[in-house]
């Protein structure tokens, strides 16, 4: 389908409308009310939104494994579990606070989108939160609330580690890569040694 020139697929048509559908969800909740007001007001926001504000597209470079995507979930809960107890236990143990510090991490991961979304999963892991991302040389300064030993601190480097494999068996495999045409978030990054940053 084409329309003021442009080419449009099945798959631009049914993101079209979902965001119009949450868009539209979104501002019947923060009115409180399902009313037809609501909602067709709703509507007409987000159909100014989509057509005024359209958001840049994400060209997407890899491809999705199902099964490596599900094992990174199932990962990533299972170490929010367990850092949660890790926080508790440093919260009530009888000794002081632990020393803290700001770690820098390299990413090995090609995509812009992918390496948003190791942020987004370092962030949900208790104990630790990126306060800078260096896109071009694709690292992550993360603060951890624990490094207070070098056993603390190796746990961190594992974890970016692991972090990075799954996601690139995930979304990233070497063999089925396919950089965008303009090349903007295709990145053959140098490997940078991490080191450690004590406040």
């Amino acid at each position: 389908m084409k329309l003021f020139g442009k080419r449009f697929t099945g798959r631009w048509l049914v993101l079209r409308i979902w965001m119009l559908i949450w868009l539209t969800l979104v501002w019947v909740l923060l009115w409180g009310g399902f009313t037809p007001a609501n909602v067709i007001s709703g509507l007409t926001i987000a159909l100014v939104i989509t057509v005024l504000l359209p958001l840049p597209p994400v060209p997407v470079e890899g491809r999705v494994h199902p099964i490596s995507l599900a094992y990174l979930i199932l990962r990533v809960a299972w170490s929010l579990v367990q850092s949660s107890f890790q926080i508790a236990w440093l919260a009530i143990r009888p000794s002081g606070p632990p020393i803290t510090a700001v770690l820098r991490a390299h990413m090995n991961l090609k995509s812009d989108l992918v390496l948003a979304l190791s942020v987004n999963i370092m962030n949900v892991i208790p104990g630790s939160i990126v306060l800078e991302i260096d896109q071009e040389r694709r690292m992550l300064y993360v603060h951890v609330i624990d490094a207070s030993t070098e056993k603390a601190v190796s746990k961190f480097y594992r974890q970016a580690a692991w972090v990075e494999r799954l996601l690139i068996r995930a979304f990233e495999r070497d063999e089925e890569w396919r950089p965008a045409a303009n090349g903007g978030s295709a990145l053959d990054s140098a490997q940078v040694d991490a080191e450690v940053e004590r406040p």
